[in-house]
């Protein structure tokens, strides 16, 4: 399989100027120096780290150290940068963009970095004052001015982000702070039973209060929410509540336009959708399947696609997803392949003390997941050997002591 749009373009138009779009106007750039590139954003902020949201919550960072580049940044590179502008509708057979207020934009080459957005449960009551999804900057703002008037915070989703958001207003604040999780334990898509122990036990000793394995009944309260209220009939209070219970691809105007949609953009090893001169990457697309969700694989997809829409023939493989906790001052890995559900992989697992916790997955001897919890100077060369599901037999005859395997694995993972 080749990539069949090889000339350089002279017009590359990227929509949505998250990790994704910026990567892709950069690799464009580098890729056709000549070609004219523009790049559109919905949000009226120069492009930013959208991973430091939770660091901006918590006062470890000023606004202007969100920003990916400074505004020369773009200049220089003869990307023209158009902010506070949203896509309505995409015209391929004219190959044009018409934007909200009536403006058109034509393109040769289109990559679609549309993003997600948040899920929000269909709970009575969420569309009460004070009930806020997070997600952008704007949405960051809104909390750290309410919860200057706030006195308890109820953050919805116990997922890495809810637990970032809780940690940051903990941390920040004098607020009284409270995450409930629907399922039986945090962060289940990343974390076993025995791990979340560990990590809920830290939490609590933060101050922050848990409530594991409840359902919301309603967001309670008037104009304002004053309260949630759960199937057993409590209710905890809250001046302010955060809804962090996923994400949704930005799908519906692709859609329309006639591309191949699933739970994402389907786009192809070029990372080209099912329309020859549109090609998409992070968190609207979906590849092989898997729709990622998370900076590192939509950092690297922006820069495939961005290559081959500029005419490159660079191909993008699948990353093994991994989960690190930032704010919270807890180290937690959470990589790759945890469990198949049907018994095949083999699983080794170590409680090392009251702080750390191990749990290594192999398939025919080779790593494919693993959970670190706690200090230990092990996780980036856990993290490289997963990515490379580095062959382990020859320590696997030896031992199936955790940090045997993990000292193993130091090893292996040095670059």
């Amino acid at each position: 399989m080749t990539n069949d749009v090889s000339e350089n373009p002279g017009h590359i138009v990227i929509v949505g100027a998250g990790v994704a779009g910026v990567n892709a106007a950069q690799a464009a750039r580098k890729t056709s120096p000549s070609s004219r590139i523009t790049l559109i954003s919905k949000e009226r902020h120069l492009p930013y780290y959208r991973i430091n949201l939770t660091r901006y919550i918590a006062g470890e960072i000023r606004a202007d150290g969100l920003n990916l580049h400074p505004p020369e940044w773009y200049r220089s590179n003869g990307i023209t940068l158009l902010l506070g502008k949203e896509m309505c509708s995409i015209d391929q057979s004219n190959k044009q963009l018409r934007l909200r207020g009536g403006e058109k934009l034509e393109y040769d080459r289109l990559i679609v970095t549309t993003g997600a957005h948040c899920f929000v449960p269909p709970i009575p009551g969420v569309h009460r004052e004070n009930v806020v999804s997070f997600r952008t900057k704007d949405d960051a703002d809104y909390i750290v001015e309410k919860c200057k008037s706030s006195e308890n915070v109820i953050v919805i989703g116990g997922g890495t982000l809810g637990l970032e958001a809780a940690g940051a207003i903990a941390q920040s604040t004098s607020c009284t702070v409270t995450v409930i999780e629907s399922c039986r334990w945090l962060i289940p898509r990343q974390l076993n039973e025995t791990a979340a122990h560990f990590l809920q036990r830290y939490i609590t000793s933060l101050g922050i209060n848990l409530i594991i394995d409840k359902q919301i009944k309603k967001i309670a309260g008037d104009e304002c929410v004053r309260g949630v209220q759960l199937t057993d009939g409590t209710t905890v209070p809250a001046d302010l509540v955060i809804i962090a219970t996923g994400i949704c691809s930005n799908t519906y105007l692709p859609a329309t336009a006639g591309l191949a949609v699933s739970n994402g953009v389907v786009v192809d090893d070029y990372l080209r959708s099912s329309q020859k001169d549109i090609f998409a990457a992070g968190d609207v697309v979906e590849h092989e399947g898997i729709r990622y969700g998370l900076w590192v694989p939509a950092q690297q997809q922006g820069k495939v696609a961005g290559a081959n829409a500029a005419g490159g023939e660079t191909l993008f493989t699948n990353y093994p997803p991994s989960n690190m906790l930032k704010v919270l001052g807890y180290t937690m890995l959470s990589i790759g392949c945890i469990d198949d559900g049907n018994g095949t992989l083999q699983k080794i697992e170590k409680q090392a003390g009251d702080d750390r916790y191990y749990y290594l997955v192999f398939n025919h001897k080779r790593i494919v997941g693993a959970i670190l919890m706690g200090k230990n100077p092990y996780s980036s060369h856990v993290k490289r050997t997963v990515e490379k599901e580095v062959d382990c037999s020859e320590i696997l005859e030896k031992t199936t002591d955790a940090e045997e395997i993990l000292e193993f694995l130091k090893g292996q993972g040095r670059e």
